[in-house]
């Protein structure tokens, strides 16, 4: 690991912070190290419509190594803003704070950024270089990305079936998940932004949809069947950045037909089997593997897309 990637990692760390709170804005993290090597400030993007990360790391400098700014270096997770927007341009902040060098992960799409925070820091005669954990920081904003250049919302597709892949017994509803993968899914609920189901399950199962076993907020509840089906536009248009879809088998398959998945969670009760019902959705091949856990008989397998290089 070079010295560059060590103080990226930790600009990952502090991101992660911001998960809940950051929102509708992405995760960021920033650290500034002096020339000897020392870390003399840091900070994360905290909650939407204050402070970005670099603002709070320049706050957390002490008054005595506020002269050591001139050759210290500043890293940071996603590219400085160079636009006012409810905050101003981290890009002039850090022109102003006069550091020597500055160390992005990566290049945000973001329509007013794309570039121009990297450019302004050029033309003021500051090194900078671009890509330290450049996948890894990419992965941490998915929602982000996804939403900007796509235009749409980041969409996981999630089900549970038995050991010998059916998701209810003689098409009735069946209970697959555990008390532990059952709170995973709260836990997911509360991290995203809106969950699906088609209008059969709904009418089927009445599910409450709702953050009931993990903290945080409910994610708006929507229902589709083929008289009010998706609109990706309208979700858009209302900031929605991620979607989870807990529908039945014909709701999921229909997004995987079309391609409209970036993330799918699997879960498997391997000690149920059934006779007779509804048949899993088979999962893509061109799903690739990120996480599994397992817990007792149950494991639930996390697959993403592979994220194209910028």
């Amino acid at each position: 690991m070079t010295e560059d990637e060590k103080y990226m990692r930790r600009c990952l760390q502090l991101a992660q912070n911001g998960h809940q709170n950051a929102k509708p804005n992405p995760m960021v993290g920033a650290v500034i190290v002096s020339a000897d090597g020392r870390i003399i400030g840091e900070g994360y993007h905290v909650r939407c419509g204050e402070g970005h990360a670099e603002v709070n790391a320049f706050a957390s400098v002490n008054a005595e190594d506020e002269p050591l700014l001139s050759e210290a270096t500043i890293y940071v997770s996603l590219e400085p803003c160079s636009h006012y927007g409810k905050t101003p341009p981290c890009a002039d902040l850090i022109i102003k704070k006069g550091v020597r060098r500055v160390v992005v992960g990566c290049v945000d799409p973001f329509a007013e950024v794309q570039g121009r925070g990297i450019r302004r820091l050029r033309e003021a005669g500051i090194e900078v270089e671009v890509g330290v954990l450049e996948k890894e920081c990419m992965t941490l904003n998915r929602r982000f990305f996804t939403f900007h250049r796509e235009q749409r919302p980041y969409i996981i597709l999630k089900w549970a079936q038995t050991a010998n892949g059916f998701i209810d017994d003689h098409f009735k509803p069946v209970q697959i998940s555990n008390d532990f993968t059952k709170m995973l899914s709260h836990k997911l609920r509360a991290e995203e932004d809106a969950i699906l189901v088609g209008r059969v399950t709904d009418e089927r199962e009445h599910p409450q949809l709702t953050v009931r076993e993990w903290s945080g907020s409910d994610p708006k509840r929507l229902v589709i069947d083929h008289a009010h089906p998706l609109n990706l536009e309208s979700l858009y248009s209302h900031q929605i950045q991620s979607l989870i879809v807990e529908g039945g088998a014909r709701t999921l398959q229909s997004f995987l037909d079309k391609g409209l998945w970036d993330e799918l969670r699997v879960e498997t009760n391997f000690g149920m089997t059934v006779s007779d019902g509804t048949r899993a959705p088979l999962v893509p091949a061109d799903a690739v593997v990120s996480e599994t856990i397992r817990d007792g008989a149950n494991q639930l397998v996390c697959y993403h897309k592979i994220i194209p290089e910028s």
